[in-house]
């Protein structure tokens, strides 16, 4: 009897911790995808068909790369110039574009962001600058953050914290700026391509070292595909950074990977994913089990996009393609350039698209023309080294299944 007595007492335990186990996975769902979403989230993300087609909304006459929307889905671009560099906003639908601010020289803008009193961030160089948008009487921007060397992608917390990337260096790392501004703090690294062992004279490293063909080349023979020559390597790994609806899941995106990182903070903003893992990295270096998604789709990935149901926009500048990564993480190429002369794909509508944007349901890509793989040469297009447009802004004109995710994150 009190066999059958204890059997009875394990089941009902057994029974209750399955209980508890789902009701803690659907907490966990919910802090990924707000509720709001739930009918969305169910939307299939497809291929846009043989039959997408993009709209030029904006030619500029200088370099471009980051793009963000306000409330009212005017977008905005800030321009690489010799002198200052230009921020204007573009209707999302076409139309005149209007300058709204400038950012003083020596300038090179990349990742841009508003935060929920309509201030306009941008990140530029070893800085991040901040302006509030005026048409009547346009404002130069002023320094809001130092020491992030490199910066490039950026994105805003539920606190007000603003987090940047530090891209261009390589190095991985990711920043976070206080609501008030001043020196970023490191919270993170992407692990980096390669380590520093074995450097003697600045060269060495352990690792690898993916190159992107063109610029570089190789040696085709019946026998093999070596390298020819030390051109197109792509070293970038922290690059576009965007936050989930409930705030505390941040994604990264990894370029010379082809992948997406996700990163777990605590309701206090303190990194609960795992580092520490490889230690010829530094300490708070991301371990490989952060990777989200890896997938050939996604090489060259700059900018990312989050929509309602959680699914990834990435623009893969060096495929001349746009591609979606679900919660599931299923990968979908959304739309990519077709071959045109020569087997090329460089023909547009993309032109080496960097950030992505959804405002609504509308998808709008900025694009800067590099001369790197699918977009090598960048002579195809309707922009160009050569012509008086040198980058642009396109939308595409078939309406996404699920809307953009609002943002700032709040």
């Amino acid at each position: 009897m009190l066999h059958g007595i204890t059997q009875r007492r394990v089941t009902l335990w057994a029974v209750a911790l399955l209980a508890v186990a789902v009701l803690l996975g659907s907490l966990l769902v919910r802090t990924v995808i707000s509720p709001g979403a739930q009918a969305e989230a169910a939307t299939p993300i497809r291929p846009a068909g043989p039959d997408a087609s993009f709209t030029t909304v904006f030619k500029s006459p200088v370099g471009i790369e980051g793009l963000t929307a306000d409330r009212r889905g005017n977008l905005y671009v800030a321009g690489r110039g010799d002198t200052s560099c230009p921020v204007t906003r573009v209707p999302a639908g076409g139309g005149t574009p209007v300058l709204v601010g400038s950012i003083p020289a020596p300038c090179g803008p990349a990742g841009l962001a508003f935060n929920a009193a309509g201030r306009l961030f941008v990140t530029n160089g070893d800085t991040v600058v901040a302006l509030t948008p005026d048409a009547a009487d346009p404002p130069t921007a002023t320094v809001f953050a130092t020491g992030v060397p490199g910066a490039n992608g950026v994105a805003f917390d539920p606190d007000g914290n603003l987090w940047v990337s530090d891209g261009t260096t390589a190095q991985g790392r990711v920043w976070r700026v206080g609501p008030g501004g001043g020196a970023g703090v490191e919270v993170f690294r992407v692990q980096p391509m390669a380590n520093d062992v074995n450097v003697t004279n600045g060269v060495g490293g352990v690792g690898r070292d993916p190159r992107s063909l063109p610029p570089g080349g190789i040696t085709i023979t019946p026998t093999g595909r070596a390298a020819a020559d030390t051109l197109g390597s792509q070293h970038l790994v922290a690059n576009g950074l965007a936050f989930t609806d409930d705030g505390h899941t941040l994604y990264v995106g990894d370029t010379a990977r082809g992948a997406i990182w996700r990163v777990q903070l605590g309701r206090d903003g303190k990194l609960r994913s795992l580092v520490g893992c490889d230690t010829t990295f530094t300490a708070d270096t991301l371990c490989l089990d952060n990777v989200f998604v890896a997938h050939p789709y996604l090489e060259g990935t700059d900018g990312i996009a989050l929509d309602r149901a959680g699914n990834i926009y990435a623009a893969a500048n060096e495929r001349n393609a746009i591609v979606v990564v679900t919660p599931e993480r299923r990968v979908v190429e959304l739309f990519r350039n077709p071959v045109g002369a020569g087997q090329l794909r460089n023909q547009g509508p993309l032109e080496f698209p960097t950030s992505p944007f959804l405002t609504g349901r509308k998808l709008c890509v900025t694009q800067s023309d590099g001369a790197r793989r699918d977009n090598f040469p960048n002579s195809g297009g309707e922009v160009g080294p050569n012509l008086p447009e040198r980058a642009k802004i396109s939308c595409l004109d078939q309406r996404l299944p699920v809307a953009g995710l609002p943002l700032p994150v709040r």
